[in-house]
């Protein structure tokens, strides 16, 4: 499956639109991984935690999102969009989600 943020995929051309795709994870951050951050914070350098909880949410929504294309009969998805979301009372949920429109290329 060909994923790409480009309205179209180079060398091939799209035969047939599929329509939009979504794939959306939500996923908490635990209070360890607060802890670390708020010292990095204080201290200077980069949340370990938080990066690895970001690139996991990410790899996910776009497993989800490339399963609906292929689903919907697409072997490939174009203009994809990812958006991040803090959500939760306490700032204490992570979403992710990617969209784009499944196509058939050839």
């Amino acid at each position: 499956m060909i994923i790409t943020t480009t309205p179209s995929v180079e060398g091939k051309r799209i035969v047939d639109y599929k329509g939009v795709v979504f794939g959306e994870v939500i996923t908490g951050i635990n209070m360890l991984k607060d802890l670390g951050a708020g010292l990095r914070n204080v201290f200077g350098g980069r949340s370990q935690g938080y990066e690895e909880e970001l690139l996991t949410a990410r790899k996910e929504a776009l497993k989800e999102m490339e399963s609906r294309a292929r689903s919907a009969g697409a072997n490939a998805v174009v203009g994809v969009d990812v958006d991040y979301e803090v959500l939760g009372a306490d700032n204490g949920m992570l979403m992710v989600s990617v969209s784009g429109t499944a196509v058939v290329v050839k």
